[in-house]
């Protein structure tokens, strides 16, 4: 995101608010529901899916756009439910403030309003710096921008949440998924609402093994890839 792009509040079909970006006619999460894409792609075919296939109940996960931090929230939430120790790596280039982050309905309509702290506290919590959210939650968020991840054989999933290669096709590139290969661990798995088949290539060129999944509503499909 180069230029300075005017940010809306819209919104979606589900009720939950996002983000939108008028000059790219693009969101921070889907219009078809912003809640209902979280769950559905990062939570249901992303966290359940690695615990499924994993012994431990620790999870290190790096998310590729922190952005209205929705997918942190419901991570969160999963976590406390199930138990799941969970050391959460935001990286954004653009974030967005403490204020817009406060206009987002996300404590009320997953029933948590108990957790408008939580929310709160991770977009006022200062980047670059751990933060122990609760004892089975960490975050840290990283202002960088994503070409200059340099992590190796560190994270279990990767939740690659950037904006739409419509919009930003050099995030969706051979270059980028190399590094989100390289992130991961041996058997770790990235899951992103996209399902292109340029998207899909490129990441089958830098070694993942490749699924398409049924998508969150408003989308026939999305991908899952494993590092093996």
């Amino acid at each position: 995101m180069k230029e300075e792009l005017k940010r809306e509040i819209i919104t979606t079909a589900d009720g939950s608010t996002t983000i939108h970006l008028p000059q790219w006619d693009e969101q921070y999460h889907s219009k078809h529901g912003a809640i209902n894409e979280a769950k559905h792609v990062f939570i249901k075919n992303g966290l359940c899916h690695v615990l499924e296939n994993q012994d431990s109940k620790d999870l290190d996960i790096l998310e590729i756009g922190f952005g209205t931090g929705l997918n942190a929230l419901v991570t969160f939430i999963e976590a406390e439910k199930t138990n799941v120790n969970v050391n959460y790596v935001g990286v954004e280039a653009y974030p967005v403030v403490l204020n817009e982050a406060k206009l987002m309905n996300y404590p009320d309509l997953l029933e948590a309003s108990k957790k408008e702290n939580i929310f709160d506290g991770m977009h006022s919590s200062l980047w670059e710096t751990s933060h122990k959210i609760t004892e089975f939650f960490v975050l840290t968020k990283r202002k960088q921008f994503f070409i200059d991840i340099e992590d190796q054989d560190c994270f279990n999933l990767i939740y690659f949440d950037a904006f739409g290669a419509r919009v930003q096709p050099e995030l969706w590139t051979v270059e980028i998924f190399k590094k989100m290969y390289e992130a991961l661990q041996l058997n770790g798995v990235l899951v992103t609402y996209a399902a292109k088949g340029s998207v899909r290539r490129a990441m089958q060129e830098v070694g993942f093994e490749v699924e398409r999944l049924p998508g969150p509503p408003g989308k026939r499909e999305m991908l899952r890839a494993t590092k093996r």
